[in-house]
């Protein structure tokens, strides 16, 4: 009798086989029962604490996930599922947990009657490419430019937020910013940059009423000389630098040895011309306002008040991007360069105003602003937070429509319709696979359930009308008004989900279903020891600012 061989060091511990399996499903129900209950209009919220101490209140299934520290792989990876989805279309974060959760739960039972994983993949993705057939199949086309469908859209988008009980404001909001900052690029297709045009300043206090989305800038900036310099300014004519309006220091140290006093005069001499050189330069061109990414001396300011000019000084680069894209100025690098077309005119009014105990200086009423910025006011930080999650949200989807301007129905009823329409088509899947594919065709129900669970119904008998409803794939338009649990047309409720937002959900999630079922190993514990002379790799060290200048950096 051989000794027995040993191959992986003690220290390694291997799991393998369905163990795995049964692990990593167990893992991603897990996730998934966390955000189950904030699916729908009549979601709850979830309160986080997170490493500072402070607190997220929150329903936003990324927003969620982000804040949870897991220790499973399996759960991790299914965290990077609504990170993707927020990333790629801003909504439908929650969704994509809970179908891939129970897309595993279904497999499960496969997997227990020794099916090949891989066969269930294969299944699962044949299902997919049928589904997203049948998403092209009832997807509606609408007109961008038409109002009340695009309010309707993003307010069923945020139905299930929490800032739904403010009505229309979010998505009017939501609505007003997209279209404004949206650049047409040819064939009839159309770019929005939310990150970089669209910007949210909170502000504590007032009302959510209160908020509103600004045809121009906002920056939390005042005037450089609060009592010379104009505070309100109509028509202003704007000029934009991205350099210091004060003496050039040099770039390493000059010790200057004057050897007569009345070069020392000369040298300051130099110095005032230099900037008074700057300034004329600036005001041959009449600007009323200047603002600069960089310092500004208080020479420099005081000759351009002395000109009826206002300064702001230390814009971020951000914020000078969006003036520049509101008040059509372009921003220009060294004043010498200034030509009469770099000047923006495009803005109605510049005004400095004080909101709660800080001032804010505002660019506004232009024409055709490609930038705007979104104030929202509310009570509390947490508030505004929350809000301006959702209004994130609503941003995307808006983006999502002008982008690609097709709708599904939402409740539940495009799920429905798909499951109905594979599990007609699973009698002709031919071998083994046709168990999979309908467990896969079960497994989009869960969304429809899931809302019915949280508004509180007989969840079997309003699934069992349901299904009696699409039985053949018919009636693809009613599903659940998640509100009070009735089963309703989604078309007289207005409750839509953009296109590519469903698209991307099932494909997230099918794909991120297939990657776990495909994991049949878990090997942990690598890296115990490590080469001689390597230093300490025990476990990878955080450094904090207190030990940032520990040995352990660099081993000698």
């Amino acid at each position: 009798m051989h000794a027995p061989v040993l191959v992986l060091k003690d220290s390694l511990k291997r799991e393998s086989g369905t163990k795995v399996h049964h692990a990593n499903i167990q893992a991603s129900k897990a996730v998934a029962d966390i955000i189950r209950t904030t699916l729908g209009p009549r979601s709850m919220l979830k309160m986080l604490l997170d490493a500072a101490g402070g607190i997220v209140v929150t329903n936003d299934g990324n927003a969620i996930l982000r804040e949870l520290d897991l220790a499973h792989p399996a759960a991790k990876s299914m965290i990077e599922l609504s990170r993707t989805q927020d990333e790629e279309v801003g909504d439908g974060t929650t969704s994509v947990i809970v179908l891939a959760g129970e897309m595993l739960h279904v497999a499960e039972a496969f997997i227990e009657k020794n099916y090949h994983p891989t066969v269930i993949c294969r299944a699962y993705n044949k299902a997919l490419e049928d589904a997203i057939a049948v998403l092209d199949k009832i997807a509606l086309t609408i007109d961008v430019k038409d109002r009340s469908t695009m309010l309707g859209l993003v307010k069923s988008c945020i139905g299930t937020k929490f800032t739904s009980q403010f009505g229309d404001l979010i998505a009017d909001l939501a609505i007003d910013a997209t279209q404004t900052v949206g650049v047409d690029i040819g064939q009839g297709l159309r770019e929005v940059d939310i990150k970089k045009y669209i910007k949210v300043e909170k502000v504590p206090g007032g009302q959510l009423e209160d908020s509103k989305v600004l045809k121009g800038v906002m920056i939390n900036k005042d005037v450089v000389a609060p009592g010379k310099m104009k505070r309100k300014i109509v028509n202003p004519r704007i000029i934009l630098l991205d350099c210091p309006l004060e003496y050039k220091k040099g770039e390493n140290q000059t010790n200057a040895e004057l050897v007569r006093e009345e070069d020392w005069e000369v040298l300051l001499k130099m110095e005032e011309e230099y900037i008074e050189n700057l300034c004329s330069q600036i005001l041959k061109f009449k600007p009323d306002l200047v603002i600069t990414e960089k310092g500004l001396s208080d020479l420099a300011c005081h000759y351009l008040s002395k000109a009826g000019v206002t300064a702001i000084r230390r814009v971020r680069k951000t914020d000078n991007n969006r003036i520049a894209k509101a008040s059509g100025a372009v921003i220009v690098n060294r004043p010498d360069e200034l030509q009469e077309s770099d000047v923006g005119t495009g803005a109605g009014l510049f005004e400095v105003k004080k909101i709660g105990d800080e001032f804010f200086a505002f660019i506004v009423d232009c024409k055709d602003p490609k930038a705007c910025t979104v104030l929202l006011r509310g009570a509390s930080k947490d508030l505004l937070n929350e809000v301006e999650r959702n209004l994130q949200d609503a941003m995307s989807v808006a983006r999502n429509i002008i982008k690609n301007p097709k709708l599904v129905p939402g409740g539940g009823a495009t799920e429905l319709t798909v499951s109905a329409t594979l599990k007609q088509k699973s009698s002709s899947v031919e071998g083994i696979e046709k168990w999979p594919y309908e467990a896969a065709a079960l497994a989009f129900e869960a969304i429809p359930r899931t809302l019915a669970q949280n508004c509180g119904v007989n969840v079997i008998r309003t699934m069992t009308a349901l299904q009696g409803k699409h039985a053949n794939g018919e009636n693809a338009w009613i599903g659940i008004d998640g509100n009070t649990g009735a089963i309703t047309d989604m078309k007289e409720q207005k409750i839509w989900d953009a296109y590519n937002v469903k698209a991307q959900t099932f494909k997230t999630a099918i794909e991120a279903a297939c990657m776990l079922l495909r994991i049949d190993d878990i090997v942990s514990g690598i890296k115990k020891k490590q080469a001689p002379g390597g230093g300490q790799a025990s476990k990878p060290k955080i450094e904090t600012e207190a030990d940032a200048d520990g040995e352990q950096i660099l081993p000698d």
